[in-house]
């Protein structure tokens, strides 16, 4: 397998980051003609870290692969390559020590994502495993390593750093002593609250989907097809109609708990589910393993689609809530809190909040926003209510809503009275930098390390590998 440590895309200078993997636009669409096989290389370990080996076939793999996604690199990869394959080895090392580990259901999420993303980049399936000479199961085998060993080594990274610190006096004292034009500039930040309204479902609708969803099992049933046929024909879950229906791996906190409640409970392979309802719509699941405590399976989703006339209702109830608001009957706020559907700001007045960075925060970047948000509140007014819109919401249902814009930060230098969390982050990221490297130096100090004597002149962006 190929193991390419998450820093080598920093490293390397990826020419386009996508997800965190490095892929290059150009160079996926070129044939694979293009992309040379490997010669054939006469094996050998080449370093040692600890006790783990560094193998020629290691860096080559790596170097192919770096070469396919378009990557350049500042300086000799004959040297950048071995030294980031040996950082990860320390790494994976200290997460041993620390027993730190991933779950099964976090890394089958991040393969989904990445190869989704694969797919879209190349143009298809068929493409993906053209380009890279292997079949789905395979790319998905690799591609679950890499991401496995680079989740635990970010995690391994912040457990070192985790009680690295910076003082509010260390920085204002870090800002003072930099030149204006590197004061850091904040762009636009909004604050907003949401009220949301479901469109009343047609009965008969619901009923079409259930009706739909007998019919596949039984033609399953009667031999006539597979599930997985069917999951690629007719299921609206993008993420894995592709597969045949089919999930990796995954605990119960994975799934909508409706989901989880009859997915493991099923015993027999062979049999397929009762109709479920999630968040999301309605599912049969046919069970393929247990392992544990997780559950791997397949489903077939049908979403219900709602009528033009139902959310036309939903619109004009919006539209009278907001009109009840702006007459001062009830605020906003206690409009969120009694009648959203929202579950996830109701309780909080309403106010959205942005969990895409680090840090939970009320502060939205219009990018982070929900597109039809974001197109809503770019013209608003601080305190003003929108009129009722139709959006998505993160299960993809469609939702009708209206916003009130609390608050906007227009985009600015920052300053240590105004966005002193923002600088403070700053130093605290270039405090942990620093310490890692030291880490790193010292782990090298204190590690049993044997270089191949050819790779002994080279310059090496840690000291202390070369004795």
């Amino acid at each position: 397998m190929i193991k390419i440590l998450s820093d080598i895309s920093v490293t390397l200078r990826a020419a386009v980051v996508v997800g965190g993997l490095s892929l290059s636009l150009p160079a996926l669409a070129q044939s694979v003609s293009e992309a040379a096989a490997p010669a054939a290389v006469v094996d050998e370990v080449i370093w040692v870290v600890g006790d783990e080996a560094i193998l020629r076939s290691d860096v080559e793999s790596a170097r192919l692969e770096a070469l396919q996604n378009g990557v350049r690199w500042n300086g000799d990869p004959d040297c950048i390559i071995p030294e980031q394959l040996a950082l990860q080895k320390l790494y994976l090392h200290q997460a041993q020590l620390d027993s730190i580990e991933v779950t099964d259901a976090d890394v089958a999420s991040q393969v989904d994502m990445h190869l989704e993303q694969w797919i879209n980049m190349v143009g298809s399936r068929e493409k993906l495993e053209e380009y890279k000479r292997m079949n789905m199961s395979q790319i998905r085998d690799e591609m679950r390593e890499q991401l496995r060993d680079r989740q635990i080594v970010e995690q391994a990274k912040q457990k070192i750093v985790e009680n690295v610190t910076v003082t509010p006096a260390e920085v204002r004292r870090y800002f003072a002593n930099i030149s204006a034009d590197s004061i850091p500039f904040v762009p636009t930040e909004v604050e907003v609250q949401i009220l949301t309204q479901t469109p009343v479902m047609d009965q008969s609708e619901i009923d079409r989907v259930k009706d739909e969803l007998r019919s596949y099992t039984d033609r399953i049933n009667a031999g006539e097809t597979t599930f997985a046929t069917m999951a690629r024909l007719y299921s609206e879950d993008p993420g894995s109609a592709r597969y045949g229906g089919e999930m990796d791996f995954a605990g119960r906190a994975t799934f909508d708990p409706a989901f989880a409640a009859v997915a493991f409970n099923l015993t027999d392979p062979t049999k397929i589910s009762k109709i479920v309802e999630s968040e999301f719509g309605y599912h049969i699941i046919q069970l393929i393993e247990k392992r544990g405590e997780k559950v791997k399976c397949r489903h077939i989703l049908r979403i219900p689609v709602v009528s033009d006339e139902a959310v036309e209702k939903c619109m004009l109830r919006l539209d009278s809530i907001r009109a009840d608001i702006v007459a001062e009957k009830f605020t906003f706020e206690a409009g969120a809190t009694a009648i959203s559907d929202d579950k996830d700001t109701r309780n909080n007045n309403g106010l959205m909040a942005n969990t895409s960075g680090m840090q939970y925060t009320a502060r939205f970047q219009m990018q982070d926003l929900p597109s039809e948000v974001a197109l809503v509140v770019d013209t608003m007014q601080v305190g003003q209510i929108s009129a009722p819109f139709k959006m998505r919401n993160k299960h993809g249902k469609q939702v009708c809503a209206i916003v009130k814009l609390k608050n906007r930060i227009d985009g600015h230098r920052a300053t240590v009275t105004e966005d002193f969390q923002v600088l403070r982050n700053l130093v605290l990221e270039r405090r942990q930098e620093e310490y890692l490297r030291k880490w790193v130096i010292d782990k090298i100090r204190n590690t049993y390390v044997r270089i191949n004597p050819r790779y002994r002149n080279c310059n090496f962006e840690y000291e202390g590998w070369v004795r």
